[in-house]
């Protein structure tokens, strides 16, 4: 009897240690125990998804040279409208794509080789940004000035009517948002969103970053966190989006992706693996990991037939360019027209993720049907559209 208890517990130890490795520990009882259920779907049911595919856009990723990072920008530009020109959503749109390019990485021929196809119709550009021992005054000026420059140079983002503000929306690199690196590195400003919205920032896409250790416990959500002065990770808490809620302004939305367990992928054959959301290197797309996504319930509180799926990659990474420029890819937006002509009341819709925020607050004015497309340019951060 006592040998079975012992083999027990080292089981679970070796467990609770194989969890802490990955991080797991921390999202892991949320996904458990998850404060609000969201039902899985049923094909006989309405459901509304909203795809956005955000992209940690490096041309030089990996040291590679102007020229290299070049020829990938030129590949993007060419290959993306040849294989994806011909698909469309039940809106008509063909697959939307939204570049998060870096501040620090800037080359101002790269951008304007992106608005090229941005205004072709398959996306739109953001903000992304790597930054190591910062503080708030040269985040807030680095951010200010980025934000200017891809308006006014490159006629990219847009402004709020209200506010007359250019407004974007934000990844952080390297996953550290709000100093959320254990030792500090690849940030430095506690106060990150108090920075983000004082210089427009609509929406951060940062996370899933599992298996980091920025991973934050709330997941699956979206939700709107605000500044805990004299702390770090002031994003770990926040009030979930709902119908019929008006957030205050000086709480910033944060979209995150699905974080899940995936069962169907399981590591020899017993354990299951992480399903972060991310597109990379043999991973594309597929229906398999689409019944995933929407099954984590990333929703608007009150409106559980609108599910959010925001993904994202590293798009000029080796090998991952050639994933998201190739077959695999082609072949999950065909089968998503298939799974829709099988079961009409599946509905999927293609965003950029500026429209993904702007569907957040149609539904939480209680708009039950999605007004899509949205205009590009000089709409509201959070939109006054007739709710239907």
């Amino acid at each position: 009897m006592l040998f079975l208890v012992l083999v027990s517990a080292s089981c679970v130890l070796a467990a609770w240690l194989v969890l802490r490795a990955r991080h797991m520990d921390r999202w892991l009882p949320a996904f458990v125990f998850p404060t609000e259920t969201v039902h899985a779907w049923s094909p006989d049911e309405p459901l509304d998804v909203f795809i956005a595919i955000c992209d940690h856009y490096e041309p030089e990723t990996g040291g590679a040279s102007p020229e290299t990072g070049k020829l990938r920008v030129d590949r993007w530009i060419r290959e993306y409208p040849e294989l994806f020109g011909d698909l469309a959503d039940v809106d008509g749109r063909p697959p939307q794509y939204t570049f998060f390019y870096p501040q620090d990485m800037y080359r101002p021929e790269f951008l304007d080789e992106l608005k090229k196809l941005c205004d072709q119709g398959y996306g739109d550009v953001d903000v992304h940004l790597h930054h190591d021992h910062d503080n708030a005054e040269r985040l807030q000026e680095k951010l200010d000035r980025f934000r200017q420059t891809l308006f006014h140079q490159h006629g990219l983002l847009r402004r709020d009517p209200v506010s007359n503000e250019i407004v974007y929306g934000f990844i952080h690199g390297n996953w550290a948002l709000c100093n959320s690196r254990h030792d500090g590195r690849y940030c430095g400003v506690d106060q990150e969103l108090s920075v983000l919205l004082a210089t427009g920032c609509y929406a951060d896409f940062t996370f899933p970053s599992a298996p980091s250790s920025t991973q934050p416990r709330l997941i699956n959500s979206i939700y709107y966190a605000q500044d805990i002065p004299g702390q770090r990770r002031s994003h770990e808490v926040g009030v979930r989006a709902r119908v019929g809620w008006q957030p205050p302004a000086d709480h910033l939305l944060m979209v995150q992706g699905a974080l899940a367990l995936d069962w169907a992928n399981r590591k020899w054959g017993l354990i299951p693996r992480t399903e972060n959301s991310d597109l990379h290197e043999g991973r594309p797309a597929s229906l398999q990991r689409l019944q995933t996504w929407i099954n984590a319930g990333v929703t608007v509180s009150g409106q559980p037939n609108w599910r959010f799926v925001k993904l994202h990659t590293h798009g000029c990474k080796p090998g991952n360019i050639d994933t998201l420029l190739g077959p695999g890819m082609q072949a999950f937006h065909r089968d998503l027209a298939a799974l829709h002509q099988e079961h009409p009341r599946f509905r999927y819709h293609y965003v950029t993720a500026w429209e993904m925020a702007q569907l957040v607050h149609q539904a939480e004015q209680g708009a039950s049907t999605p007004q899509l497309p949205l205009p590009t340019q000089s709409n509201s951060v959070r939109s006054t559209m007739p709710v239907s």
